[in-house]
């Protein structure tokens, strides 16, 4: 019988998928955000990064890569996932016990790829990079 109670052993892509986060939340820090949360989860819906700023509050989907890359990390960003982040945010924002989240704080939807290339690290962000329309 399988304990489903056992963690499970982070698989390589996870830690690389936590290192770019990491990365992520260090490059936004340094943009003046203030990071609110990670990995926030709503049902089976995830938000890798929540963070705000003079902009409002930013949804940020993280794409981890090692080079070479066969297609821009942002690039698997589908009208999908991008529905299902939305998702997530709506339900985050009808949540938030913040005033400043929940009076109405502008809602931006980000994605940043890091790419690693042996010893260096490529930062992209790409700021209000999608609009969902029924926000």
């Amino acid at each position: 019988m399988r304990n489903k109670n056992k963690e499970k052993k982070p698989t390589a892509r996870m830690l690389l998928g936590r290192r770019g986060e990491d990365v992520a939340c260090v490059y936004l820090e340094g943009m003046g955000h203030q990071i609110i949360e990670r990995n926030h989860r709503s049902g089976h819906l995830e938000i890798d990064i929540i963070s705000l700023d003079g902009n409002g509050v930013h949804f940020v989907e993280v794409k981890s890569r090692v080079a070479p890359v066969a297609a821009a990390p942002e690039e698997n960003v589908t009208s999908l996932k991008q529905k299902k982040i939305a998702n997530a945010a709506l339900k985050y924002l009808h949540g938030s016990k913040d005033p400043l989240i929940a009076g109405g704080a502008e809602v931006n939807f980000d994605i940043i790829a890091v790419t690693f290339d042996g010893g260096e690290t490529k930062v992209e962000w790409f700021p209000n990079a999608f609009f969902p329309m029924y926000l």
